[in-house]
């Protein structure tokens, strides 16, 4: 298992970066490895941000130095997202069968976790999202067509899209975690513009769906000084909750998006009007 350590980053830090500079701090590039786990430990409310791609055999997650825990999960709750093929995860003895775009949420004290594929030559993809826990909530399972479905935007604009809310207060409990993921209809590049801040949560957003020159230029900073990344297939990146975070395609893709912070609270966000936006 790798870990890789990322320190927050202020506004007046990242004004000076370059573009290698702003991708060593806010981009993960490599999360899905044949055969490995692969985490990213931000101090951005303390998420985990990670993938585990079991191959030839199961992978097992445990203790993460980063945590300060004999186990990650005695005093964090996770999210595990499939984005590959079909595969289960096995939490507290109990294994759950996830297919391509499932959901489970293993709360507090869940752990020992174990990925496994069910076809090698076909590995599952598990994106993991894990954030801070006061308490212990029951494991659930949410099927992508359990979620709750938003549709939303016009095909005029570009942005015709459906939001599917797995952890959200509507849907199940959670401590921090608010996680979904929003897929675009074909034809459709923009997501989340008119764009937003919200100061009280951190985010991470995984783009996957891209075919393999496929790219997403996904917006961040201040909304009156605003940067890129410019962003592949399956990579992910860290938005600090000063940063605005919207993107635009090349082509249609899905997005998961995960927030962690002083509430869970979905619609608690600071809208940026389009006339502020630089």
């Amino acid at each position: 298992m790798l870990v890789e350590t990322r320190h927050a980053i202020d506004p007046k830090t990242a004004k000076a970066f370059d573009t290698t500079g702003l991708r060593a701090a806010f981009l993960v590039e490599t999360l899905f490895v044949p055969g490995e786990i692969r985490l990213t430990y931000s101090h951005l409310d303390r998420l985990i941000v990670g993938g585990a791609m079991p191959a030839a055999g199961a992978l097992d997650l445990r203790q993460v130095r980063q945590a300060g825990t004999p186990d990650l999960l005695d005093r964090r709750e996770m999210t595990v997202v499939n984005v590959g093929g079909e595969g289960s995860v096995t939490a507290g003895g109990r294994s759950y069968p996830l297919s391509h775009r499932d959901m489970l949420y293993l709360g507090k004290g869940s752990g020992p976790v174990r990925f496994a594929s069910v076809d090698g030559r076909k590995p599952a993809k598990f994106y993991l999202l894990s954030a801070p826990a006061h308490k212990e909530i029951p494991p659930r399972l949410i099927r992508i067509g359990d979620a709750r479905r938003l549709d939303l935007g016009e095909r005029a604009t570009a942005n015709e899209r459906s939001i599917h809310q797995f952890v959200h207060p509507e849907v199940m409990e959670s401590c921090q975690l608010v996680v979904g993921m929003t897929v675009l209809a074909e034809g459709s590049v923009w997501n989340t513009m008119p764009c937003h801040v919200h100061d009280r949560r951190s985010e991470a957003y995984l783009y996957f769906g891209l075919p393999e020159q496929g790219r997403v230029f996904h917006f961040m900073g201040e909304p009156e000084e605003t940067r890129h990344l410019v962003v592949a297939n399956e990579q992910a990146v860290l938005s600090p909750g000063w940063s605005v975070h919207s993107g635009a395609g090349t082509s249609s893709y899905s997005f998961i998006w995960a927030m962690a912070g002083d509430n869970v609270d979905y619609a608690d966000v600071d809208m940026v009007p389009m006339e502020d936006l630089r």
